[in-house]
């Protein structure tokens, strides 16, 4: 059965989720990273891309994720075309990776980065990465080079971090420098390792 021992890695837009999973990944627990199959199978379909929105946005078999992010941010329905497109796909292919991993019986991460916004996936636990919204801000215009208005309208363009930390099983508050946020994510370790038990 899927999803047994998955805990959802989540949070919003430069609240370190990335940092997060890096951690776990030195604590030897073993990651699935919804973005990264995403990547994956957005190239896997680049000729179904190339006629939904135009053979400029493939080249040499890869998608050219950049432009075509230009293009669903700014256009619902294309987005809409999209998510119908990969979402299935992605969904089909988490699954069966987690199906793998709960044959360890031993909790693993999920990274789903929209998982409250989506709700599709019938997973119980979850860790937020959590940041105030201003830190967040902050990091995203440094990380990305967006000016305060883009970087704005990115991070509002998700769930409010405010929220997602209340829906939360658990969070890890990355407000602080890199060794707090390694005693946070040992922290949570030990919490979860005591749930599954």
């Amino acid at each position: 059965m899927a999803f047994h021992y998955a805990v959802v890695l989540t949070g919003s837009i430069a609240t370190g989720k990335s940092s997060v999973a890096t951690i776990f990944s030195s604590f030897g627990w073993h990651i699935i990273d919804a973005d990264t199959l995403a990547h994956k199978i957005l190239d896997e379909q680049s000729e179904e891309i190339s006629r939904l929105f135009g053979k400029v946005l493939v080249e040499n078999g890869k998608v050219l994720r950049k432009e075509l992010g230009k293009i669903i941010f700014h256009d619902m329905k294309k987005k809409e075309e999209l998510e119908s497109l990969l979402h299935p796909l992605i969904y089909e292919e988490i699954e069966y990776l987690s199906t793998q991993e709960d044959e360890y019986e031993k909790p693993y991460l999920i990274d789903i980065p929209l998982f409250f916004e989506t709700n599709r996936y019938p997973i119980e636990k979850s860790l937020v990465v959590y940041t105030r919204k201003e830190k967040q801000l902050k990091r995203l215009m440094q990380r990305d080079g967006y000016n305060k208005a883009e970087a704005l309208s990115r991070i509002e363009s998700q769930m409010d971090i405010e929220e997602k930390r209340k829906s939360a099983t658990y969070v890890i508050d990355n407000s602080g420098d890199l060794n707090h946020l390694k005693h946070e994510c040992e922290r949570v370790k030990e919490i979860i390792l005591g749930d599954f038990r």
